[in-house]
């Protein structure tokens, strides 16, 4: 991922450094474990923790020769031991094991560190989310459907709706955080032909990971798929917000809009532009995370025991998704803790209408008072086209008509006009969304 949209943090987990500092994890776990059965030398495998190193400059170096990536890795550490004067204890290293058993299990490593950093993202906008819906509890708003006026809620409810979905997300990308947790030492085709099944667990427990319960020479890349589809679908609620701050900052609209800084510039050529580029940058990136599902999807079905079409495809899709997923946290985080909300502009445009968003209400007072529901739909629906076509105000023309008033009291019409009757129940649904919610 270019430069412009990588955290300093997320960037060096996928930095060629870390990758190469994961393999020689490995592969010093691999040493270890297998001196403890007996099978490596233990003064071998002490010898590699000293003294195994290497230089990413000539691992690079080496694999424009040899075209191979593992053995170029492998040559080089063997260099700086026997630099230190231990090369005769290099002849353990990679012993029993293929290449894919370190790829994998090492890329494992690379993920459990990338998630730990994405669920710290999640966690926090949460938190921002759940303190800005209760800031707005009772900010009466406008609910729009088709994007036309609907009925009132409050932009606390819209808020609590994103923190109810960022925690189903939270738990979702858990559950495959921890199924990529696994890695695998069973060889070129998954038999353990030269290493047992307890020389792969013991490696993995010294790494903090569980043992894959079989493989190929691959780990199933049904588990990188689904953890793929789940980063897409925290970026799909992050689109979600934004896309809803964008339509909020219209000029018809501007009930909120995403912070603008002083001295910031909107538009090269129109100085009272305020665009909402944030949101839209969230947008458009979303996009691409969701595209590198169908990739990751993709690289499920491979050749028999194993080939190497996956390979090149998350050598791209695995970092970009993670720190494209790192960075649109931390922008949504910037966006819901500095946005501008405006309660005034939300009633004003809440009221414009006359009173339309009553209809339904109107419409159940009516058959509730006697009236047949399609007499009453007919009747509503005749004042609240007239009022929307001629700008009209709908309630004053539901209080002058003679079969209205017929079947409702002025203060049962009163009622029907009632927000605090729409949103009576606002606190439950806060008491509902929050009760179980994770600090």
């Amino acid at each position: 991922m270019i430069e412009r949209y990588t955290r300093a943090e997320m960037g060096r987990i996928w930095s060629l450094e870390n990758k190469f500092r994961q393999w020689l994890e490995v592969e010093l776990a691999a040493a270890e474990a297998l001196a403890e059965l007996g099978d490596v030398p233990v003064e071998a495998a002490r010898a590699l923790r000293r003294h195994a190193g290497f230089s990413v400059d000539r691992i690079l170096q080496i694999e424009r020769e040899v075209k191979h990536d593992v053995i170029a890795f492998t040559t080089a550490v063997a260099e700086t031991m026997a630099a230190a004067g231990a090369a005769g204890d290099s002849r353990w290293l990679h012993f029993g094991l293929t290449s894919n058993d370190v790829v994998d299990t090492a890329q494992a490593l690379q993920i459990k560190q990338a998630s730990d950093i994405i669920l710290t993202g999640i966690a926090a906008l949460c938190d921002a989310l759940k303190a800005r819906a209760e800031e707005f509890r009772h900010a009466v708003q406008v609910g729009r459907t088709h994007g036309v006026h609907a009925e009132p809620i409050t932009f606390g409810l819209k808020l609590a709706l994103w923190y109810d979905e960022m925690r189903r997300n939270r738990k979702r990308f858990r559950a495959a955080a921890e199924e990529m947790r696994v890695g695998k030492i069973s060889g070129a085709v998954g038999n353990f032909g030269h290493l047992g099944p307890e020389a792969e667990e013991r490696i993995c427990r010294k790494l903090g990971l569980d043992a894959a319960p079989i493989t190929n020479q691959v780990i199933s890349r049904d588990r990188h798929a689904n953890y793929c589809s789940a980063l897409a679908l925290i970026c799909a609620a992050l689109e979600k917000i934004a896309l809803e701050i964008r339509h909020l900052q219209r000029t018809e609209v501007r009930e909120a809009e995403e912070p603008f800084a002083e001295g910031q510039k909107g538009s090269s050529a129109m100085p009272h532009k305020r665009n909402p580029i944030v949101c839209e940058q969230i947008c458009g990136l979303a996009r691409v995370v969701r595209s590198n599902v169908q990739a990751a999807f993709e690289d499920v079905a491979l050749w028999h025991e194993r080939d190497i079409s996956h390979s090149s495809v998350e050598r791209v899709i695995l970092p970009d998704s993670t720190i494209l997923t790192d960075y649109l946290l931390g922008k949504t985080v910037w966006l819901v803790k500095g946005m501008r909300v405006y309660p005034e502009r939300m009633r004003r445009n809440l009221d414009s209408t006359g009173g339309l968003i009553f209809s339904g209400q109107a419409l159940l007072d009516l058959a509730a008072a006697g009236m047949l529901r399609e007499k009453a739909y007919k009747l509503v629906q005749q004042h609240a086209m007239k009022a929307w076509l001629e700008d009209g105000h709908f309630r004053q023309a539901i209080e002058a008509d003679p079969e209205i008033r017929a079947c409702l009291s002025a203060e049962q019409i009163a009622g029907s006009f009632s927000l605090d009757r729409q949103l009576r129940h606002v606190d439950s649904i806060f008491e509902r969304v929050f009760r179980d919610s994770e600090s």
